[in-house]
């Protein structure tokens, strides 16, 4: 159990009751860094320029915004830190900073040389409207290579006080210091603390830190940067927390070593903005981040708390600094959203791509092993799906030295069959020297409808589901009979919008495509035809990829094209694919999809297009949990997974008014 002591500063930091939603838009929070020009041991001027920052910040709306380690005096002071002229006018020059800046709201975390009972502390200052909320001084102090630290500097852990007099204000002063409100919390570390085994941003994460800000003046060498983003990174990972790094720039004596300036800030493991080395113009760097997704992350993650501290000891019992963060009615997101979360951008694609066939390729493998069937049986439409689980299966049966002639491959044109389809599907399975079977199914659905007296002419449900239907009792007897396995065709965004037919497509003994998205299967093909197959199937596949989507379940026209376009019927598998990874992997409400939909969509489709695809992704997402309930078994691939045995358990008649509503309070 954590231990928290709560301290109010009435006369110094108002208490709000907790709104979050008024302290947060959408759970954003805005955030930057600065990295001002110094003169070093020039504290007037360098305030000079941190004040000129914090304005630029505060016209642009941010609400907490971080300097460098030292940043008043400079970090490369050297021993220059032992005249008491130069601690003294860090004060001064403090104590004007927090006259110039009283009228602003926004946070600021300037770094300075502190003095207490004559000890000198590196610190980190929080200030707000002309106050200071608290100090918070380096814990770990390096004493190797080019770092000498120690010679100035003693270790938080050597305070003899947990409040001090600065500025003649009295005020908190340690490293167990949460600031914030009720709504969320942010702690601070310097430099160092970071590079040792276990970080105090551990311990403030466990102890309800939601942010982490970094003071550095980490200086530059040859591989340096990528090391230092990937513990930034990964600290922020391990947190589940923003994590805002900040190092020193321009201005620092360049006697011994040099300062890049360098900003990170991280989420989650992710690095969603970061400043450019090497500049000598000042740089302000900012974004946003998702605390009410890190809550989610948290609250999801039940290991997050199980850890090996002793959380009831002194030295882990926590201050919360109560200030209010102020909101603006202007927001706008600086940060960018993938408009296709599932899919990587960038050269992680190809690996992605690879990895994911492997993971289907094996999950597969075991199935054949297990049940000692050598034969696969795939219905063939020539579509996206059915074209990846016959690719599945034949890297699979490659694995495995199982001739591909083992895979029967079978085509079942009925009412909305193209030529062009019927085509690819003979064309591709030919040219993986597939068994290639066809059965048209049109006059067992003719009969069927004779006998349920069913008008033939009634292009209903009735119509479409009686052939998928009589697809899937085909696959399953031609299965029976040969002796092998029904592959699943279906992919994760079918089974969460219910786009298919109960015990029909729905169903199969092994589902290869279950964990991978829509728009995911594209690129999965795209990565087989460049690296898996022949020419010839590289061929076939292409003309596949850029055919329409559609169940083929009504009649063709005149000409001979499909009548029947999914993404007409159901909206863009793109938006759902956005609609379900931001519902299902972080839990968030549908007004802020909404919101993200029309930051990372706009100019594609209005406002109002959006919440009518978003309404019928929810509708379908909750009608159609009983398909997902009883669904067959396949291999997760992602983060997402809507198996009722895996990731995604909800009742089948759950209600959807409160997501509804949210979106569509009338």
């Amino acid at each position: 159990m954590f231990i928290i002591t709560e301290r109010k500063q009435k006369k110094r930091c108002k208490f709000v009751p907790t709104n979050t939603k008024n302290k947060m838009q959408y759970g954003f929070i805005k955030i930057a860094t600065a990295i001002p020009n110094l003169k070093v041991a020039n504290c007037g001027y360098n305030i000079e320029r941190i004040e000129k920052m914090m304005l630029k910040a505060a016209l642009q709306h941010v609400q907490i915004l971080c300097f460098p380690e030292l940043s008043i005096t400079a970090y490369t002071c050297g021993d220059l830190f032992h005249q008491q002229t130069l601690i003294e006018e860090a004060e001064i020059a403090l104590n004007q900073l927090l006259w110039r800046t009283q009228n602003m709201d926004l946070i600021a975390i300037v770094g300075m040389p502190i003095r207490q009972r004559d000890r000198l502390f590196n610190c980190g200052v929080v200030i707000q409207k002309g106050k200071i909320l608290a100090v918070i001084p380096k814990t770990h102090i390096p004493n190797y290579h080019e770092f000498y630290e120690k010679r100035w500097f003693a270790s938080s852990i050597h305070a003899l006080e947990n409040q001090i007099v600065l500025a003649e204000q009295q005020v908190p002063f340690g490293i167990n210091l949460l600031i914030g409100d009720n709504s969320f919390r942010f702690s601070i570390e310097i430099c160092e603390d970071l590079w040792v085994t276990i970080p105090p941003s551990s311990l403030h994460a466990l102890s309800g830190a939601h942010l982490i800000f970094n003071l550095s003046a980490s200086n530059e060498t040859i591989g340096k940067n990528e090391y230092t983003r990937s513990l930034v990174v990964q600290q922020s990972a391990r947190c589940i927390a923003g994590y805002v790094y900040v190092s020193s720039g321009f201005g620092e004596s360049t006697q011994d070593v040099v300062f890049a300036g360098k900003s990170i800030l991280a989420e989650n493991g992710k690095i969603i903005a970061e400043s450019q080395r090497f500049q000598l113009e000042e740089q302000l760097t900012i974004s946003e981040i998702d605390i009410e997704m890190l809550k989610n992350e948290r609250q999801m993650n039940t290991s997050f708390t199980q850890d090996g501290f002793n959380l009831t000891s002194p030295a882990t019992q926590y201050q919360l600094i109560d200030c209010h963060i102020t909101t603006h009615k202007e927001f706008h997101l600086t940060r960018k959203f993938s408009a296709t979360p599932f899919i990587p951008a960038g050269p992680v694609l190809d690996t992605r791509c690879e990895e994911i066939l492997a993971i289907q390729t094996t999950g597969l493998a075991q199935r054949i092993n297990h049940t000692q069937l050598k034969k696969a049986v795939i219905g063939i439409s020539g579509g996206l799906d059915s074209t990846l689980a016959l690719l599945v299966t034949v890297l699979t049966f490659d694995k495995l030295s199982i001739p591909r002639e083992n895979i029967i491959g079978i085509t079942m044109p009925g009412f909305g069959t193209t030529d062009r389809t019927l085509h690819n599907a003979k064309k591709m399975m030919e040219s993986l020297q597939c068994s290639v079977r066809g059965i048209d199914i049109t006059k067992a659905s003719l009969l069927h409808f004779n006998d349920i007296g069913h008008d033939p002419d009634k292009h209903d449900i009735t119509y479409e589901n009686t052939q998928a239907r009589e697809r899937t009792q085909i696959l399953m007897n031609i299965a029976n009979k040969e002796n092998g396995l029904v592959i699943g065709t279906g992919d994760l965004s079918e089974l969460a919008l219910g786009w298919c037919t109960y015990n029909g497509d729905h169903m199969s003994m092994y589902a290869v495509n279950s964990g991978v998205p829509k728009t995911l299967v594209r690129y999965l093909i795209q990565w087989a035809a460049n690296h898996k197959v022949n020419e010839q199937s590289s061929h076939t596949l292409q003309d596949i990829l850029e055919t329409p989507i559609s169940p083929e379940l009504l009649p063709i026209n005149n000409q001979g094209n499909m009548t029947q376009i999914t993404e007409e019927i159901i909206g863009p598998y793109k938006l759902h694919d956005f609609f379900l990874y931001y519902m299902v992997r972080y839990g968030f409400k549908p007004s802020k999809i909404l919101f993200l939909a029309t930051q990372t969509f706009e100019g594609v489709y209005t406002k109002t297009t959006l919440q009518k695809w978003l309404e019928l992704f929810l509708k379908h997402f909750f009608s159609q949990q009983f398909k997902r309930s009883c669904m067959p078994d396949g291999p997760k691939v992602g983060t997402i997974n809507l198996s009722p045995r895996g990731d995604w358990r909800m009742p089948s008649d759950a209600d959807m008014s409160l997501w509804i509503n949210e979106i569509n309070p009338s």
